[in-house]
């Protein structure tokens, strides 16, 4: 068995590596990546620094005043109702809600509050031309300010209106609420006030036709009294009748005697049967009297005959156009009195369920949420326009 030597160690020499090309080098700092830092401290870094010395060095503290207020409608319903409990004793109006809503940021609340409070000088800090009003105090500026500084929350479900209201002073925010509250107050009852007029228009309007229809009709009749003389022809007439009716049963009396003076056999010439003849014929010359009378009687009226008949005619239909008039008049009153009360039962008032407070401590402006806000989108808006430039740069 031969023996094998081991062989002599062969020096071997690495090869010297060469670059692959495409292969990234050292990352090294760019003037793009200096510009992208740049443009991160002036977008983000910068305005932020700025805003955080303004809201903690410049912006003046603001107080807030709570409160909150629902508009309400009494409704009470009748005895019958109440008794048997199916009536809402109270209850909300989304109408006058909506209503209030629009009015509280509306140009009139404004000026009311201008008027009594003079809200250009509560609002105008110098100090704090972000925060505060400035130099521009016209109305039109005045509204956009309020709207900034006043805020009304609405609940449309339950009715309730939620309003803040700031100030740089927590007197003036809380004035500021008290007057609020009022004009909305006095807002709400003029509501109301229409309502009930609006109600109650037709209701009074007729009352007052039937009226003036009824003060007609009985001036015509008393000029019809005046002019002819007779209280009431239908009395008159009446009489007459009585008188007619009264001699009718003279005539039956009277031929029932003369009847019975027949029966008897008695002679014709016999004086007792002669005077009942002449008393019956009297009556029946009575009785032809008293009929042509009432179908062909006149009265005198200013010197000219006219006929009974008409006169009467004419006294019937004023008679008729008074019971018409009087019962008209007692339809529209009961009208009137129904519309008063259904107005009356539903009368609209503003319920206030949290009075103005009095603030002790600034809230307002809320400085980390602001600060915290405009880091975001300062952030946000560099990050899309550093997107932009190199998207780009790549497609160069």
């Amino acid at each position: 068995m031969n023996d094998v030597s081991p062989k002599a160690p062969v020096a071997v020499q690495a090869a010297p590596q060469r670059k692959l090309r495409g292969t990234a080098g050292p990352a090294r700092v760019r003037k793009r990546h200096k510009l992208l830092f740049a443009s991160f401290f002036l977008c983000v870094l910068a305005p932020l620094m700025l805003a955080v010395f303004y809201l903690y060095a410049i912006a003046e503290d603001q107080y807030a005043s709570h409160l909150g207020f629902s508009v309400r409608t009494e409704e009470v319903g009748s005895a019958i109702e109440l008794l048997g409990g199916i009536t809402e004793l109270s209850g909300s109006s989304s109408s006058d809600t909506d209503i209030l809503y629009e009015f509280i940021q509306s140009q009139q609340m404004v000026r009311l509050i201008n008027e009594r409070l003079s809200l250009s000088s509560i609002y105008k800090e110098e100090s704090d031309p972000i925060f505060g009003l400035g130099d521009d105090a016209r109305i039109e500026a005045l509204v956009k300010y309020w709207n900034r500084m006043v805020k009304v929350f609405y609940d449309s479900a339950s009715g309730l209106i939620e309003v803040r209201v700031l100030s740089f002073d927590p007197e003036d925010s809380h004035a500021i609420a008290v007057a609020l509250f009022e004009e909305s107050s006095r807002m709400i009852n003029g509501l109301s006030a229409i309502a009930r007029a609006d109600a109650m228009g037709y209701a009074d309007e007729e009352l007052l036709r039937s009226v003036e229809k009824l003060k007609q009709v009985r001036q015509e009749q008393t000029a019809f009294r005046n002019r002819t003389q007779i209280v009431d022809p239908s009395v008159d007439i009446q009489g007459r009748m009585v008188l007619l009716n009264s001699l009718q049963a003279q005539w039956a009396e009277a031929s029932i005697e003369l009847q019975e003076l027949l029966v008897q056999n008695i002679s014709r010439e016999d004086s007792r049967i002669i005077t009942a003849k002449r008393r019956i014929d009297a009556i029946n010359m009575l009785i032809d009297q008293e009929r042509s009378k009432v179908g062909n009687s006149t009265q005198t009226v200013n010197g000219t005959e006219e006929p009974y008949a008409d006169l009467l005619a004419e006294y019937e239909a004023l008679q008729v156009e008074l019971e018409f008039a009087e019962k008209s008049y007692l339809s529209s009153q009961a009208a009137r009195d129904v519309a008063f009360a259904e107005a009356q039962r539903k009368s609209r008032y503003l319920a206030m369920h949290v009075e103005p407070t009095l603030a002790e401590t600034p809230e307002y402006p809320r400085r980390i949420a602001l600060l915290g806000l405009l880091a975001v989108l300062a952030f946000i808006s560099w990050s899309i326009l550093a997107m932009i430039y190199y998207s780009l740069r790549d497609r160069r």
